[in-house]
């Protein structure tokens, strides 16, 4: 099975890393379903959340993607509340588009709290120290970019190389601790059709 994906994101490093980040959920869950990445949108936030916008970015979107296309929308929350954005920006996309499966995740604070979430995973990766362990509470910190530019020993984060190769790097079941990776996930999961593993 072949699913077409129109995907619309806010930041540079996620044109790169949500096509990764997608095809790895897919393949974690050992179900053959192939992903084509029809069209990644890359729309600034503060655009994004103006009246009219949204609604364009869906409609094109939903014709790059083709007739049985699905539609994923992620956003940062900054400093928004995920419960409350995600469902009135997931309103807003079917109002325009209710034939499509239409999938909006808002990782809270920022997409690099996952990856603090999974930090065990990627020690030594992207000049990250040997010893790199998580924060208490990953989603709570703002500046999750600026942690780990803290903490690398070489270099310091830049998000157009380093999100997408920490996208194919780290741990996706040790990310799922982090509450709005887990959302994620089963986003994903339900957008692709496959199956929940217990």
């Amino acid at each position: 099975m072949t699913v077409s994906i129109g995907c619309i994101v806010e930041g540079h490093g996620e044109t790169e890393a949500v096509p990764i980040l997608l095809r790895r959920i897919a393949t974690e869950r050992r179900q053959p379903v192939a992903i084509q990445i029809a069209a990644v949108l890359r729309i600034r936030r503060n655009r994004l959340l103006k009246e009219g916008e949204l609604e364009r970015s869906v409609e094109l979107a939903a014709r790059k993607s083709g007739a049985d296309g699905r539609i994923f929308i992620l956003l940062d929350a900054d400093d928004d509340c995920p419960a409350e954005l995600g469902p009135a920006l997931l309103a807003r996309a079917r109002k325009v588009r209710a034939d499509r499966d239409i999938g909006v995740v808002l990782a809270k604070r920022e997409y690099e709290s996952w990856f603090l979430a999974a930090s065990d995973s990627l020690r030594g990766h992207r000049g990250l120290p040997s010893d790199l362990a998580p924060p208490p509470d990953p989603e709570a910190i703002r500046g999750a970019k600026e942690w780990l530019s803290r903490c690398m020993t070489v270099g310091t984060y830049v998000e157009t190389l380093d999100q997408p190769a920490l996208s194919a790097a780290f741990d996706i079941t040790q990310a799922r601790r982090a509450d709005s990776f887990d959302k994620c996930c089963r986003v994903i999961e339900t957008l692709l059709g496959v199956e929940r593993e217990r």
